[in-house]
């Protein structure tokens, strides 16, 4: 387990408790929507990033989706779309997508929870982590497309470094 979260490995019957002792123990402001449902605000180095978790008992899902504070020109959606495309080559867990019609870059992440399974603290926390990693990770190459007029593949070239071999 990492060392941000130190919470016990509980199942929950509701994974939504379980995010919420999660986001709880960081102080993190959050706002229990419903049963099923809970918003949570995360300030990052680059932004502040909105995640939404959502329980479906009809489809034994756990989802998390995270929004970047910022909407996307009409104009630069076609190349940022060639981006999101290359990032998600880049991604073990979860997904890029743009939200057309708000105009929303979003990360999303789901995890079936049929047949009975629980969503321990560990997973709910990997989701956790790898939505804030995600994010922090290719905030630099949006805003290259987006406000830098750079092409995808100059964005994501100029926004991270792949390292090879061992130091």
């Amino acid at each position: 387990m990492s060392a941000i979260f130190a919470l016990a490995e509980t199942a929950y019957e509701n994974p939504i408790d379980t995010v919420e002792q999660l986001v709880s123990d960081q102080d993190w402001p959050f706002e229990r929507c419903s049963d099923g449902d809970l918003a949570v605000c995360v300030s990052g180095s680059w932004c502040g990033y909105n995640l939404a978790f959502a329980r479906s008992v009809e489809m034994e899902t756990l989802t998390l989706s995270a929004a970047f504070d910022f909407r996307v020109p009409r104009p630069r959606r076609g190349e940022l779309c060639v981006l999101l495309a290359l990032v998600n080559e880049r991604l073990a867990l979860g997904h890029f997508d743009l939200a057309a019609t708000e105009g929303m870059i979003l990360y999303r992440h789901g995890v079936a929870l049929g047949g009975g399974a629980r969503a321990g603290a560990g997973q709910c926390e990997q989701m956790l982590q790898a939505a804030l990693d995600a994010c922090e990770r290719f905030y630099p190459a949006f805003q290259f497309v987006l406000w830098g007029g750079k092409t995808a593949e100059e964005a994501l070239a100029g926004a991270i470094l792949d390292c090879r071999g061992e130091a």
